[in-house]
């Protein structure tokens, strides 16, 4: 029983998520361009389809590969929306986290 209360650790999955949330945000704050380009090409892509989080791979994907975005300002909206989805897809595991407790 204590074993089991003391285990507050959350899940691989979520943890690795939040290091990339918080890449994506310091990145975005900078406007990196580049660096975010990286992140939602290689690293968000890889985190989605560990998580089985299909749809959000192939958008961070499109990201990138799709023809490019007319303006910088597109690019950085485009971002943001990522970011948004990968913010409710952290409280998704938090909420299956919290359960499985």
């Amino acid at each position: 029983m204590l074993h089991r209360n003391m285990n507050t650790h959350p899940a691989p999955l979520q943890l690795s998520l939040e290091d990339l949330l918080g890449d994506l945000q310091h990145a975005r704050r900078h406007q990196d361009m580049s660096r975010l380009a990286l992140l939602a090409y290689c690293e968000v892509r890889r985190w989605a389809r560990q998580a089985g989080e299909m749809a959000l791979a192939e958008r961070a994907a499109d990201l990138v590969t799709r023809s490019p975005q007319a303006t910088r300002e597109q690019f950085m909206a485009e971002v943001d929306e990522l970011i948004g989805q990968l913010q409710q897809a952290h409280g998704r595991l938090v909420a299956a986290t919290a359960t499985a407790d």
